[in-house]
């Protein structure tokens, strides 16, 4: 009757993880209709499509700590309450200052659910094969929710008016609310000392500048601005570091680091981001500015990457009853590499089934990584700090996408500016200027800028390639994690 229980809650954990990863992705289509409708100038649609993330980023360190120490349940009741009302908010925002600020604050709210939900199934689920179970299922929400948003948003946006794609969390955590204090336990660490509100502020002022800098290199001209905030972010975070280092109860526990197995598996979930966000990045432009699809068709074609990523998840727990869980995590991220490697054959009238392929092929083989890869960081720490792993593997996943965005995205500029030998910056560039052109001439610069982005698909799939290889060879050097024991925890640290 417990593991029915157990099973039953996962369910209900199962649907804020979906929407958050939903909330991220949705707003891509609806961005459009939603700044014509506000009036939105183009730097406060980039606030608007940024804050969100930013701000989970920024927080997501702070809520895991936060979550351990005063009842991860009770904070995920909280985010959840605090992620529906401002979902409503946005969905009635009457300016694009009103939007901005509520996608920021839904930003704060989606930032408890994500640790909170991922160290709950930890504590509920304290046989290991189980527990891998429950995380591969976790994590299929994570990407299927992912892979969805922009199909779920383009139907939505067909039907109805933009605040729709915010007004579907609202069912959802209603239902967590009211059955997550029946069928979920309560769970926080009996050594909770009070939050240190200055590693907070340095923790977030770092994350935020890092993330800031590190998209921003990608569309700056001169990268004066986005640079002083990577060195400002360094800067503090090394102060964060230091401050953590030195506390008896630090809001992160870098001292988890000392544990090979949880650093190493850290350090795959950031490599297999970048390659991830840059291959996703390069992939959805060329669908649209090469291929000419439509938005909505992109995204459609688009998802068997999610999905991908979604089974590769759920097979995950099958096959790390056949072989050994870094052999399966190495194996997928081999597969990885030889998907990525389809994208560099990329070219002609053959282009779209080698992208499906692919990304397919790609997404598939990082499954393992994410759901066996993840079961180990939180399974190498005691259950009163799960909070604080889970929260540094969301970390390692934001910093990840965002250095794709910001590295591979330059790689992949580079390539295209030095095959146009610098008459063109941008292929959306070079489609806006064609346009002006008389007919045969805007044909060729088409032509020549689709062939220059092409190229610089070949070296971002060879670049992706290369990182999964290298992650194989780390994950096959680890040793399996054994979980960290810890005295029983007394009761009043439990309900």
């Amino acid at each position: 009757m417990r593991v029915n229980r157990a099973w039953l809650g996962l369910v209900v954990l199962m649907l804020p993880t979906l929407l958050v990863a939903m909330d991220m992705t949705a707003l891509l289509l609806a961005l459009p209709q939603l700044s014509a409708g506000l009036g939105a100038t183009n730097v406060e649609q980039l606030w608007i499509s940024d804050s969100y993330g930013f701000m989970v980023a920024g927080m997501v360190i702070t809520m895991g700590t936060l979550g351990d120490r005063i009842g991860r349940r009770r904070l995920l009741m909280i985010g959840a309450a605090a992620f529906a009302v401002l979902s409503v908010v946005a969905a009635f925002a009457v300016s694009p200052l009103m939007l901005i600020i509520a996608r920021a604050l839904l930003g704060i709210a989606g930032a408890t659910l994500a640790p909170s939900t991922l160290a709950l199934i930890t504590n509920m689920f304290r046989d290991e094969r189980q527990r891998g179970q429950a995380i591969a299922i976790w994590a299929t929400c994570q990407f299927t929710g992912g892979a969805l948003g922009p199909v779920l948003a383009g139907f939505l946006l067909q039907h109805f008016w933009w605040g729709s794609v915010f007004l579907v969390a609202v069912p959802a955590m209603g239902l967590l609310l009211l059955a997550g204090p029946v069928l979920l336990p309560e769970f926080r660490s009996d050594r909770a000392g009070r939050l240190d509100l200055a590693s907070v502020g340095l923790s977030l002022v770092a994350v935020l500048l890092m993330v800031y800098g590190l998209k921003e290199l990608t569309v700056e001209s001169l990268p004066v601005v986005p640079a002083a905030a990577l060195v400002a972010g360094a800067v503090i975070g090394s102060l964060f570091v230091r401050r953590q280092l030195r506390l008896e109860t630090p809001l992160l526990d870098l001292r988890l680091l000392r544990n090979r197995p949880f650093t190493a598996v850290i350090v795959a979930l950031v490599f297999a981001g970048i390659a991830m966000a840059g291959t996703g990045l390069l992939v959805t432009q060329y669908l649209q500015s090469v291929l000419g699809f439509s938005p909505v068709a992109s995204a459609v074609l688009f998802a068997p990457m999610g999905l991908g990523v979604a089974v590769g998840t759920m097979a995950a727990p099958a096959l790390a009853r056949r072989m050994k869980q870094t052999t399966a995590i190495a194996g997928g991220l081999v597969g990885s590499a030889l998907g990525s490697l389809l994208l560099v054959a990329v070219d002609g009238t053959g282009a779209l089934p080698l992208v499906m392929i692919g990304i397919t092929v790609l997404a598939l083989g990082t499954g393992p990584l994410f759901a066996l890869g993840t079961g180990l960081v939180v399974g190498s720490v005691p259950p009163e700090r799960a909070g604080s792993a889970a929260s540094m593997s969301e970390t390692g996943n934001y910093f990840g996408g965002s250095l794709g965005f910001a590295l591979l995205g330059v790689v992949a500029a580079v390539v295209y500016r030095s095959r146009m030998d610098g008459t063109s910056d941008s292929l959306a560039g070079a489609v806006a200027a064609s346009r002006h052109l008389p007919a045969s001439q805007g044909a060729e610069l088409l032509h020549a800028a689709r062939e220059a982005f092409t190229a610089g698909l070949h070296v971002t799939g060879g670049v992706a390639a290369v990182v999964f290889a290298g992650m194989a060879v780390l994950v096959l050097t680890m040793r399996p994690a054994a979980r960290t024991t810890s005295a029983p925890l007394p009761e009043a640290a439990r309900s």
